[in-house]
């Protein structure tokens, strides 16, 4: 028998047996999608079987992708979302389309009895988030989102300092997103060969093909998008959260300002300043500046955190650093 069954079948030399592997399919590959697949791609007990994409050329890449890692020829390729939840032999989903797509193929998919791994943010509305939600738990599906933020030790340790008391008690939260980018105005353009352009808009109003309307670009076209408080603050704010230990419950008041560009294409917010006020009294205040960061401040003291560490990651405490992040030292 061991000449005929191999070892790694049976799970022996520390390989996954077949049996215990997640069989998985692609939806949404492009971009963020294909750095997705990579990860996966490394986990010993993740098999991917087909991958999707309404764009030909991210479609082929993600497929050789999967093809080479696994040296075979094996993956299938689709143009349609639902050619992939209807095959028996998928158990979950990786979802990184355009924000717009992302509720109607997680609410789908659950239903198809497929757990699943979604892009932030999870939905373009508030109502479709609930939705999705609402779906998960009618359905017992497994359901992770994009906040990869959390797994970074630099953001761990910053909630922590909040969560554990070190800064004294919680009174105000900083989140620094950045200014939104604007655009002149995009003549129409040919729609490209091997685009499925009208499969990309799905639910959102029809417009004329520009390049910068789709792709990675998407996120400063209100249809698709929310602009920097939806995207880069879908990481902050949940942080935020974290750090306050309101991941549960959330802001029960939002008050101000944002400026839309007057003309262009992109039309998210590019200038903003907006307060989340919670049950506690706490304030949660998003910023159009950079760097990309969260302060969490207390009556003790503070901790803050930025996306590419420029100032490091320390806890400040009566004035004095007292705890500086392992990873910055």
């Amino acid at each position: 028998m061991p000449y005929i069954v191999p070892s790694s079948v049976l799970g022996v030399g520390g390989a996954v047996a077949p049996s215990e592997r997640i069989t998985m399919g692609g939806i949404g590959i492009g971009g963020m999608g294909t750095h997705d697949l990579k990860n996966f791609l490394e986990e010993d007990d993740v098999r991917f079987l087909a991958v999707c994409d309404v764009d030909t050329q991210h479609r082929n890449k993600a497929r050789d992708l999967v093809n080479d890692k696994y040296g075979n020829r094996d993956c299938a390729a689709y143009n349609d979302f639902y050619k992939v939840l209807a095959r028996d032999d998928i158990d979950a989903l990786l979802i990184a389309t355009p924000d717009h797509w992302r509720a109607l193929i997680a609410i789908a998919g659950a239903k198809a009895g497929k757990d699943m791994y979604c892009e932030k943010p999870i939905s373009l509305t508030i109502a479709e988030g609930r939705a999705v939600v609402n779906t998960m738990k009618r359905y017992a599906t497994v359901y992770q989102s994009g906040t990869q933020r959390r797994s970074i030790r630099c953001f761990a340790f910053a909630v922590e300092m909040a969560r554990t008391g070190k800064v004294g008690k919680l009174h105000t939260i900083h989140v620094n997103l950045s200014e939104g980018p604007s655009c002149g105005v995009e003549k129409p353009q040919p729609i490209p060969e091997g685009f499925d352009y009208d499969r990309w808009l799905g639910p959102a109003p029809y417009e004329p093909y520009t390049p910068r309307r789709c792709h990675g670009s998407f996120r400063w076209l209100l249809d698709y998008s929310g602009g920097k408080l939806t995207d880069i603050g879908a990481h902050f704010n949940d942080l935020a959260q974290w750090g306050h230990d309101s991941e549960l419950t959330g802001p029960i008041e939002y008050d101000g300002w944002g400026t839309f560009p007057k003309d262009g294409l992109f039309n998210t917010p590019v200038n903003f300043k907006v307060t989340a006020t919670y049950a506690d009294g706490v304030k949660m205040i998003m910023h159009d500046k950079l760097p990309r960061s969260i302060k969490l401040v207390g009556d003790e003291g503070w901790v803050s955190v930025d996306r590419r560490r420029q100032r490091g990651c320390y806890a400040e405490i009566d004035s004095e650093v007292a705890e500086v992040c392992p990873a910055c030292l």
